[in-house]
């Protein structure tokens, strides 16, 4: 694992791959089929991994957070990033924090929440967390107007963030009031487009953000990279060309499940058994899982 202080540079260098996480028969945590993940996506060229939702960290057992960390600290290269998630809940999070203390990440994401929280709490605990940790933290904007931008300046300010995924879902990602505020008050090259391929034209290319986050990556990292590299050349008909070529996979995690999709379709190409999800989430369907191996297929066979 690279455990060299944050650079700038990372978010533009590398797709940032959100994998999940496998597990056995029992939910306990496959040391060698995470491996095996981690293996499929480094030979894509890919150096930077973030393990959040698509990872279920908003389940995992506080008494199994140090044997995962372990487990992906050393399963990546040296040349790879590992940045894990805290929280969403503030309690949860200062404590993992502490057992973070006996792992050398660069940085850490809080997953956000929406419930019972409030704008200035969310940056008392943004400051709380990032002070214990001692270093600045990611910033993970999945909610329209979650943070007012006069406090995520301030947060700035501060010096508690690392970078900012920015994942707001709208139909067109080019009409997003709320981003441009944000990027009025941050730095665009320590922003990352948070919402896989399908935005990241507009996100990178067009708005200025340094990179994108990606779950499908998991499955074609080779071709999410090309992808990047023909949106920082401005080869913009080859890096639409790729982002249709993963629409089926995307479609699919858009219209059932983004986790649960991924889940399965990392299994059904072939890269690792990721085992079964953690309950609070159900699993698929037969039909469902038969059409994300079709979808698979089209992209690995």
């Amino acid at each position: 694992m690279n455990t060299q202080p944050f650079s700038v540079a990372q978010l533009r260098e590398s797709v940032i791959a959100v994998p999940p996480l496998a597990r056995d028969a029992n939910f306990k945590i496959d040391a060698a089929e995470n491996a095996k993940i981690i293996r499929h996506i480094e030979a894509g060229g890919v150096r930077s991994l973030l393990y959040g939702g698509n990872a279920v960290f908003y389940h995992a057992r506080l008494s199994e957070y140090a044997s995962l960390l372990s487990v992906l600290a050393d399963s990546a290269g040296d040349d790879t990033v590992v940045v894990p998630s805290v929280g969403p809940a503030y309690g949860l999070s200062m404590d993992q924090v502490d057992v973070l203390a006996d792992f050398d990440f660069p940085t850490v994401m809080l997953l956000p929440s929406r419930d019972i929280v409030d704008q200035n709490g969310i940056a008392s605990g943004v400051r709380h967390i990032a002070e214990k940790f001692g270093k600045p933290i990611v910033l993970y904007l999945k909610f329209d107007r979650w943070l007012d931008p006069s406090i995520i300046k301030s947060l700035e300010a501060d010096g508690v963030i690392s970078w900012i995924k920015y994942a707001v879902v709208l139909d067109d990602p080019a009409d997003d009031p709320y981003m441009k505020e944000v990027m009025q008050v941050f730095p665009a090259d320590r922003m990352v487009s948070g919402i896989g391929e399908q935005p990241a034209i507009v996100h990178v290319h067009d708005v200025g953000m340094a990179g994108f986050t990606s779950g499908c990556v998991c499955v074609a990292p080779g071709k999410s990279m090309e992808m990047m590299h023909a949106i920082h050349a401005g080869d913009i008909a080859t890096a639409e060309s790729i982002r249709k070529w993963f629409c089926p996979l995307e479609d699919l995690r858009n219209g059932i499940n983004p986790i649960r999709v991924l889940h399965h379709a990392v299994e059904a190409a072939g890269i690792a058994k990721t085992g079964p999800l953690l309950p609070m989430l159900s699993d698929l369907s037969e039909s469902q899982i038969a059409e994300i191996a079709a979808a698979v297929k089209s992209m690995v066979g």
